[in-house]
């Protein structure tokens, strides 16, 4: 039997050793440190949003995109140590990228709308807001979609990107609310009288914070009926029920004195015809 000479083959992995194992271990060492460096710049900078008082929904996200960057910035770097060609592997990247993105279109819209919202704050947690057409109260504020709780105990699903880029309303930034109501009475009653029957009933109550400047006007000459309108203020957490209960109580006062409040009326006249017509 012929020997076979494996001298060449030896010699040839020799020589990639020497050139590729130097390199490899170069690029773990790398690694290992690069990680541990990520990790302490993380720390650091949660650290550093969490001093400065930034949303504690945003710190976890903030630093979990910043260590993607940077983790994606070493592992490029590391290939470029193994012999790959960095611009290849970065045009690999961007296509992927790319493809990723036109794919993802609507959620990258919501993405980005949601940091939106967690940087600028228009609303947070427990905030009564109007938008979309719904008013509820803020449940969870995510990265892509913002959660809300109506009053009849609905759960509203608004996607962030459609909802930092349209009208928000939010009740509830300032620490107090003005109730308006609109009350009519009769145009044969006496427009006085029943002033001070809307001053006795709503601007008598403590949780009315301008007792003293009430805020009665007559606003309309109306086809059925005279129109008051009135204006309290009140803290946010009284507003609904000042709202419900003086609605009910001025009615009920206005029925005690005789101020009649009217509903529109439609006047019919019938004609009799003539004979011959």
């Amino acid at each position: 039997m012929e020997n076979i000479d494996i001298s060449p083959a030896i010699q040839t992995l020799s020589e990639y050793a020497a050139l590729y194992i130097p390199k490899l271990l170069l690029a773990i060492f790398t690694l290992i440190i690069g990680l541990w460096i990520i990790n302490l710049v993380v720390k650091s900078i949660r650290k550093a949003l969490t001093k400065r008082q930034v949303d504690p929904s945003l710190v976890p996200f903030l630093s979990s995109l910043i260590k993607a960057l940077l983790v994606v910035i070493l592992l490029i770097s590391v290939a470029g140590q193994l012999g790959v060609a960095i611009a290849s592997f970065v045009a690999v990247l961007g296509a992927a990228g790319l493809a990723i993105g036109l794919a993802l279109q609507g959620s990258l819209s919501n993405f980005a709308g949601g940091i939106l919202i967690l940087i600028l704050k228009p609303f947070k947690v427990g905030d009564v807001i109007e938008a979309q057409g719904d008013t509820a109260s803020v449940s969870e504020i995510q990265i892509f979609y913002t959660i809300l709780k109506s009053y009849d105990n609905k759960t509203i699903v608004i996607p962030n990107g459609s909802l930092s880029n349209d009208k928000i309303i939010n009740y509830s930034t300032e620490p107090t609310r003005t109730v308006e109501w609109v009350f009519g009475i009769s145009y044969n009653d006496d427009i006085d009288k029943a002033r001070q029957i809307i001053k006795d009933t709503v601007f008598a109550d403590e949780r009315v914070q301008n007792r003293d400047t009430p805020f009665i006007n007559l606003a309309e000459l109306a086809d059925s009926s005279v129109n008051f309108k009135v204006r309290a203020q009140c803290e946010q957490a009284n507003f609904w029920a000042l709202f419900f209960e003086k609605t009910e109580a001025v009615k009920k006062a206005f029925d005690a004195n005789g101020i009649s409040i009217p509903y529109p009326q439609v006047d019919a006249h019938l004609y009799q015809a003539s004979p011959g017509q």
